[in-house]
């Protein structure tokens, strides 16, 4: 390999955080902590499930990582939260320094951590386009060329002279990605930042960064939870854990890595107590720790065997409203069927909690399948309020042999049943 196809090269790099040096949080919340301290009581203001550290404890978010990048791949950089991503990214954009190792890059970067970054909120968005192509060492005649490019492709067009402070969080996003996809820059940094806009923006900044990619041999690292997106753009994929790479290689490996599935039946027992949420409202009150397949070796059902599973929950509160909903999905990933339990039939406790559950699947057809979880409740007003939804999907197997050589089609779907349902309080 000559050294000009590597575009970045990161060795043996470390990062290191000092806990609790700087407050993040309100003086109220600083006071409980201390009473409860004193008082020699849990933390109150934290979350159910996190732990605990003390003040001046180090962290560290990145543990020995090492990789090459090549000249116009496309790299998705997967991982739950707190694995490294984003300090990984801030490490290669140089916000940031590394406390051990090195990163070599080989041209220049353009990068989208979080959106603002890198514009002034006073300058308007055409004076912030020149204030980014001077930071990438473009002259006004190079920036000039690209400025119509710009524009046009970041739908702003009518606010370009208005001070960016004005904008919404999507013309914010729209207007930054559009000025790191044109501006000259050998590698293009992404991170999370796509989720703001709009699905057809979304599609549209996919495309371009392909196109650039192809056309260009531009370098792109981007950072998703959105596993579609990571499908349609990236040609490899690091999988980060706890600040380490445990997988680099790929796509479709990478992300059943992610999702913690070596074989669509073979794993029978789930943490999701880290996994990721749609909100931060989400497992906040109360938080699925684990899933657990009834069943000693693998997720294989036969004739209609019910499957039997139990569910770790862990709350802050009593609950006597609330239920439980599967939404069951077909191998093309196309839903099935749904099964939800009565309000009377989950009770949950304050604490930790085991729901044992069994599934008829009579009614499904030899396959695979999986499944996701949704606890909520339901307002006076109607509202679904939901109270945790792991980003994730439990996966089984069907034989059933009274409905052998029949295939889904994705018309069908049905309402499947719990067919027991109890709730043991840990002691």
């Amino acid at each position: 390999m000559k050294t000009d196809e590597i575009m970045l090269k990161v060795e043996n790099v470390s990062k290191v955080y000092k806990l609790g040096e700087i407050g993040g949080t309100t003086l109220r919340d600083e006071l409980q902590r201390l009473k409860a301290k004193i008082l020699k009581k849990e933390d109150p203001t934290k979350k159910i499930g996190a732990k605990n550290y003390n003040k001046g404890e180090k962290f560290k978010a990145l543990d020995n990582i090492s990789f090459e990048v090549k000249k116009g791949e496309r790299i998705g950089i997967i991982g739950h939260n707190g694995a490294g991503k984003s300090t990984l990214l801030k490490l290669i954009s140089r916000v940031t320094g590394p406390t051990e190792g090195k990163i070599y890059l080989n041209g220049r970067v353009a990068s989208m951590l979080e959106v603002g970054t890198g514009f002034h909120p006073e300058l308007t968005g055409r004076e912030n386009i020149y204030m980014n192509g001077a930071i990438l060492g473009m002259t006004k005649k190079e920036i000039d060329a690209k400025m119509e490019d710009i524009i046009e492709f970041s739908e702003v067009r009518q606010f370009i002279d208005t001070p960016v402070k004005r904008y919404s969080s999507g013309m914010y996003v729209k207007l930054a990605f559009s000025v790191a996809a044109h501006l000259n820059s050998e590698i293009m940094i992404m991170d999370e930042v796509l989720a703001v806009g709009d699905m057809a923006f979304q599609n549209k900044c996919l495309s371009k960064m392909k196109h650039v990619s192809e056309q260009d041999d531009r370098t792109i690292l981007y950072v998703s939870h959105n596993m579609n997106t990571i499908k349609q753009l990236c040609d490899r994929v690091i999988v980060l854990k706890s600040g380490h790479v445990v997988f680099d290689g790929d796509v479709s490996d990478g992300i059943k890595c992610y999702l913690g599935v070596k074989d669509s039946c073979s794993e029978t027992f789930f943490d999701v107590n880290d996994i990721p949420r749609p909100s931060s409202f989400h497992g906040s009150i109360l938080r699925i720790s684990s899933l657990e397949f009834l069943k000693k070796n693998e997720a294989y059902f036969v004739d209609g065997e019910p499957i039997s599973f139990k569910l770790k929950i862990l709350s802050s509160r009593d609950f006597i409203d609330s239920s439980l909903l599967l939404t069951i999905f077909s191998d093309q990933n196309f839903p099935v069927g749904t099964a939800q339990t009565k309000v009377e039939d989950l009770t949950i406790k304050k604490g930790e909690n085991t729901v044992c559950l069994s599934l008829n699947i009579g009614g499904l057809v030899s396959g695979s399948y999986s499944f996701a979880i949704d606890i909520f409740s339901v307002d006076e007003y109607g509202n679904h309020i939901s109270y945790d939804q792991p980003v994730c999907k439990f996966y089984f197997k069907i034989q059933n042999y009274k409905t052998k050589g029949i295939k889904w089609n994705s018309m069908y779907f049905g309402n499947i049943e719990f067919s027991n349902i109890s709730i043991l309080k840990e002691k």
